[in-house]
C-alpha cells in the first residue's frame, strides 16, 4: 500500500456515529418549542439527507430557513450527549491511521454540530467538512484527495463516484446492501467492523 496517498474519507450519520437518539430528542424539543408536530421516530428513519429536506415534512418552505436556524442552535443541548459511536467506529479511524493515512469526515450535518460529536466521542479525524450532500461531497474529497469514501447512504455512493473515489458503504443506515450495491459501491460491508480487516487486504491508495 502506498500509505502517503491514503486518504480515507468518513460519512458521520449511521456510520460513524449513530444520532438517532440525539436527533430524536432535538426534533422532539423543536416540535415542543414550535407547537408543530413532528414525528421524531419516523424522521430519524430517513438520516442522511439535509435537515431542510426533513423540515419540508413538517413546516411550510417559507419558514424553513429559520426552522433550519433554531434547530441547529437547540442540537448541541439535545444531541450531544445520546449519540453513541457507531460498532467499530473508532477501530476504523484508528486503521486508517495505523496505515499511514488520513481520514476525513465529509457530511451533510452542520459542521460545529458535527465536530462536537466527534470531540464527545473520541473520534479523531484530519478534517471536518459540513453541508455537503451526495455529489456535493466530492468537492471535499476531491480537495483532500481521498481515495476512499465510506457512507451507508446512496448518496455517499455518488458523492465518491463523483469523486473518482472507491466507494465502501456499509448497511448500517436507511439503505440496505442491495440498494447501496444498485447505486453503484464498489463495496459493501455489514458495518465498520469489518473494515480494518479489508483495508487490510486491499490497497486503496489509488483513486478509481
Amino acid at each position: 500500500m502506498n500509505s502517503s496517498r491514503l486518504t480515507v474519507g468518513f460519512d458521520l450519520d449511521m456510520t460513524l456515529i449513530d444520532s438517532r437518539p440525539g436527533i430524536r430528542a432535538a426534533f422532539r424539543a423543536l416540535s415542543a418549542e414550535t407547537g408543530t408536530f413532528i414525528d421524531a421516530d419516523l424522521a430519524v428513519t430517513r438520516l442522511g439527507p439535509p435537515l431542510e429536506l426533513e423540515l419540508r415534512h413538517w413546516f411550510p418552505e417559507e419558514r424553513i430557513p429559520d426552522i433550519a436556524d433554531r434547530y441547529r442552535e437547540m442540537y448541541p443541548t439535545y444531541a450531544i450527549e445520546p449519540t453513541l459511536a457507531m460498532p467499530g467506529a473508532r477501530e476504523a479511524v484508528a486503521a486508517v491511521r495505523a496505515a499511514g493515512g488520513r481520514t476525513i469526515v465529509v457530511t451533510a450535518k452542520h459542521e460545529p454540530n458535527a465536530k462536537l460529536h466527534l470531540s464527545h466521542l473520541g473520534i479523531e479525524a484530519d478534517a471536518v467538512i459540513g453541508s455537503l450532500w451526495a455529489e456535493a461531497k466530492a468537492v471535499a474529497l476531491r480537495e483532500h484527495e481521498a481515495g476512499v469514501y465510506v457512507g451507508d447512504h446512496t448518496g455517499d455512493v455518488r458523492g465518491a463516484r463523483t469523486a473518482g473515489a472507491l466507494s465502501v458503504a456499509v448497511a448500517t443506515g436507511p439503505c440496505d446492501a442491495a440498494e447501496l450495491r444498485e447505486a453503484g459501491a464498489d463495496v459493501v460491508l455489514d458495518d465498520l467492523t469489518e473494515f480494518p480487516a479489508w483495508l487490510d487486504a486491499h490497497p486503496p491508495g489509488c483513486r478509481r
